[in-house]
Parts: structure tokens; sequence; C-alpha cells
């Protein structure tokens, strides 16, 4: 069973997408022969547009190029060249770093939710990732399905028909809500003199999604944009093909189908059994047995606790779990170590004995003046660290997963630590519906765990929470915390920043650290979206707004 849509290009459609994609029909494609900048403006649409990227290329970026030079080209049928090109030079110099020196644009269509996350793993990767605020999943795709994801296994088994029946009656309650919650946001939050409807329609549509993204299954489909080296391609494939979902193992198969048609010599490794074929194995032989040596050790921690998942069970959470008593002279004394001529040790010691004047004023100067938070200090702010232990949605989660820089890692997604019934939902009337949907997704998981434990987590609701750590330094921490409580960001990772920068400041006792972070934001916020539309319809062309809502 092949379970992706495939779409459909006239012949005039297909002869231009040929020149510039290594497949028609697979949900998996990197694109070659354009311009970077070209790649990167199609990813930066994609994130948030429900098209697919090649329907997105043909309908909004084939006008504006001259695609006539590259008529002869076919790229579906691999770059022979390419393989002749770096063959004797990888062969003769192939150590890793040579790997680093060629890089592609993949996309990574019609990936769960659960997909999304093993895919977004590398830190030396970049990823843009479709949003559940800009795009609604009440359409279907082509064949006629909702967007989630179709597991052969599940659908082949005894529980395939009441998976699929589940899953509609999911998307269906969605779209039901979506109106209902869109009207009422509409009329808590009228338009401001100077809005145009469309600045209001699409602020008043993003809130309203944010709210019911909770209803959506972790089987719910999205597109991932992936730029990455061919040594970034090489550890994510190895890992994806010892990964226990079999989604992700028939993943990497498409991708380094592609792949190979792009870099092939730079992924020669994966395919090795004596290279790739062992360090798969070590990476999965290693998670197995540390799997079974916890489930000996620990027990009664390993399954979730016995208790109600459905409806309010406990509440969301960050607590600071470590951290250094001494991190603040330890960032202070780095600050200092380039301009001095003494070893690290003892310029500690100097530092621990300055008065609290002198402190401001040393990280005052390294700090500078910050316009805004891209302005962000140096490397002296890598010298200590935090380590929260954080429970949230899983929509929240999957939103703060995507910081590459830090370390984060999280338990089995399951119902067992409840949800909540978001409060604009209940104001709209319709809290009841939002609550069965989700006591169906609890029920659908435990019919499926006992047969399908990696997969069974397709049928659990974003609103559900998450346990997971994330481990960052100072420096990561000043990022997170203030692009995270930016004014436009989802509620549920606002709070989550700024707890984490209270408690830097509070539990921590880091308080010039947490002060350096001053474009945190603690405001209250109505409509999230509406400044940030003010903006882009501020540079957008006159009468673009058709083909960009």
């Amino acid at each position: 069973m092949f379970p992706y849509a495939v779409e459909r290009f006239t012949d005039e459609e297909s002869d231009v997408l040929r020149r510039y994609v290594t497949n028609l029909d697979q949900p998996v494609f990197a694109l070659v022969n354009l311009p970077e900048v070209v790649k990167g403006a199609l990813f930066a649409r994609y994130s948030r547009s429900p098209k697919s990227l090649r329907r997105l290329f043909l309908d909004e970026f084939v006008g504006e190029l001259d695609v006539r030079g590259d008529a002869g080209v076919d790229a579906t049928m691999g770059l022979a060249r390419a393989e002749q090109l770096y063959e004797r030079v990888f062969g003769e110099y192939g150590d890793d770093s040579v790997a680093q020196l060629g890089g592609v644009h993949l996309a990574c269509e019609q990936a769960s939710n659960l997909l999304t996350k093993v895919l977004e793993w590398g830190r030396l990767m970049s990823y843009l990732e479709q949003s559940t605020r800009y795009i609604a999943y009440d359409a279907r795709l082509s064949t006629g399905h909702y967007r989630y994801y179709r597991d052969p296994a599940i659908l082949d088994s005894a529980h395939g028909a009441r998976y699929v029946g589940e899953m509609d009656r999911v998307f269906d309650t969605y779209g039901e809500l979506l109106a209902a919650t869109q009207a009422h946001v509409a009329a808590r939050f009228p338009r401001q003199p100077g809005d145009s409807d469309f600045v209001h329609r699409q602020a008043v549509r993003a809130k309203a999604l944010d709210a019911l993204r909770g209803l959506l299954p972790a089987a719910s489909l999205s597109n991932v944009g992936i730029y990455g080296t061919g040594q970034g391609y090489e550890h994510l494939l190895l890992r994806m093909r010892g990964h226990p979902l079999p989604e992700a193992r028939r993943y990497a198969e498409m991708m380094l189908d592609e792949l190979r048609k792009v870099i092939p010599s730079f992924l020669q490794r994966v395919d090795r059994p004596d290279r790739g074929g062992r360090w798969t194995d070590y990476l999965s032989t290693a998670a197995s047995a540390t799997e079974r040596v916890v489930a000996r050790l620990f027990p009664d921690l390993v399954a979730p606790e016995d208790g109600p998942v459905a409806g309010p069970g406990g509440a969301p959470s960050v607590e600071l779990v470590d951290f250094d008593p001494e991190g603040e002279d330890k960032v202070l004394a780095a600050i200092c170590f380039p301009e001095v001529a003494v070893p690290d040790a003892g310029l500690l010691d100097r530092v621990r004995r300055l008065g609290a004047e002198d402190r401001r004023a040393l990280l005052a100067a390294y700090v500078g003046e910050r316009e805004n938070r891209r302005h962000r200090p140096g490397r002296a702010f890598e010298r200590t660290g935090y380590r929260f232990d954080v429970v949230t949605d899983y929509g929240a989660f999957r939103d703060l997963q995507r910081h590459r820089l830090l370390t984060i890692e999280w338990q089995p997604l399951s119902p067992a630590l409840g949800y909540d019934v978001p409060d604009l939902v209940a104001e709209a009337g319709v809290g009841d519906a939002y609550a069965a949907s989700m006591d169906r997704s609890r029920t659908l998981y435990d019919d499926l765990v006992d047969e399908f434990p990696d997969s069974a987590g397709y049928a659990v609701a974003l609103g559900f929470r998450i346990r997971y750590a994330m481990q960052m330094n100072a420096r990561e921490a000043m990022h997170v915390c203030e692009l995270r409580s930016s004014p436009q960001g989802h509620p549920s990772y606002r709070w989550v920043a700024q707890e984490m920068h209270r408690l830097i400041a509070e539990r921590a006792g880091h308080r010039l650290v947490a002060e350096a972070m001053s474009h945190v934001d603690r405001g209250a916020v109505g409509l999230e979206r509406l400044e940030s539309e003010r903006r882009a319809e501020a540079r957008r062309p006159r009468g673009s707004e058709t083909a960009h809502a």
C-alpha cells in the first residue's frame, strides 16, 4: 500500500517541473537547477501555504522566472554528472569534511507530526514546517481523504476501519468548530480603525486555528522543507533507518532515493553494510538495550500512572531542575577571559570578589545596547546553562522542539497527562464537542497501543500533554525566551518562555543574566498575529492579498 496522495499535473506543467524537481509523483523530492534565493523563497512561502511545493512553484513562481534556458534539462533522470564529478575527489579525500560541502533543498511532504519530530532532529540542518496557524485542516486531499497519515499496518489490521472512521470524525469536528470559533473571535476582537478587512480576517483566523489545533491528531500531515549538507543527511538517514516508527524507516528510503540523484557520492556510506549498516545497528541496538535496562531497574516508572486521562488532569508546568549556582560568576569571568593574560581559575576567583555595581557594569558593557532581540551578546553566555522539566500540550512541544542548538529529549506521546479545553473554545460554546473529540482520541489510542506501541501515537490529539526536558546555555536561553515570548507567539509556548525567564532570575538567582534578556515580552495579547499582519500588509505589494491568503 502506498499511503500518500499522488499529485497530477498537465503535460505542460510536467515539462516545466521535471527541470527543477527530482520526481513528479513521490512525497519526497529535491530542488535542483534553481537559484538559491528562489529555493529559499519557495521554502519560506511553503510554511504558510496549504499547497504542495510543486503546485506552489507552478502557481506563484514560474511566472516570475525565465525557464526557457532549462528546457533541455530533466532532473527526474538523476544527475550522472554529479556522480562523475565527485567520485574521484570523494574517493581520494573521503573524510567527513568533504561531505559538508554539498547541500540539498529537500521537500518532505505528507509527513505525520510524529515523523516531523524525527526529521527535525539534526542540529546542523535547516527546516521550515507547515504551520497549523495558517492552514486549516478541514479540506481534503485530491484522493478525497483528510490530511492524516494512513498507516498501512494499522489499516490492514482489525482496527483499520475504526481508525479511519474515528480520524474522519475528528476532522469533521474540527471543521464544524472552526466556523463557530472564528465567528466568536471576530465578535470578541472587532476590527480596529485603520486595519483592513484582510488584516483583521487573517489575525482572527490565526487565533481560531491556534485555539483548535489541539483537536488535530499527531497523524495530521505536514510539509517540511529541509536544507542540509551531505553529512547532515547521512546522520539523519542512519538514525531514521533504525527508528522504531515504521513510517520513519520507509520515509528514509524515499529520501535516500532522491538524494542519490543530487549528491550520490556523499551518501555512499549509508548503503555499505560495513559502514552505514553497522552504524544504524549500533544506534538501534543501544536504544533497545537502554529501554530494556531502564524497564528492569524502574518498572514502576516506565508505565504511565493510573488515573483519569480525560479532561483537565494536572496542569502545564515548567521546572528549573538543574543550574550552576556560580553560573553568573562564570559568565562574567568568560567575558573577561579574552581581555586578560591569566588562567581561567584565577580570573574566576577575582570575579567572585567584585561588588554589585562592578558586576553590573561589566555585564552591561558586554551586552551593549540591544535594539532588538537579534542583537545578542557573545559566547561568554555559553559558560553556564539550565535544564528545565516541561509539561505542555503536544502542539507547544512541536514548536519548541525545533530549537536545534539546545538539547531536548521527550517521553512517549500518550493521553496520560490529560488536556485542557482552551478558554476561547469554551467561550465560543463548543467546549463539549471539543472534549468529546479528545475523549475519542484517548479511546482510540488505548485500543491501538498494545498491538502498535510505536504507531498508537498517531491517534493522540495535539492538545494532550507531553513531558520533555530542555537543556540550554544562557545564550540559547536568551534566544528561546525572547523569541517564544513575542506577542505573535502561541499562548501555550509564550507562557513557557516567560516562566523560563522568571526561573532563571528567581530560582537560579542569575538576575543579571535575566536582565540582559531585555526583549522578553510579558504583555497580554488579544489577537496575537495582528501586529505581524499589519507589518506584512505594509510590505505587501498592492493587490497581492488574494494570492497569499
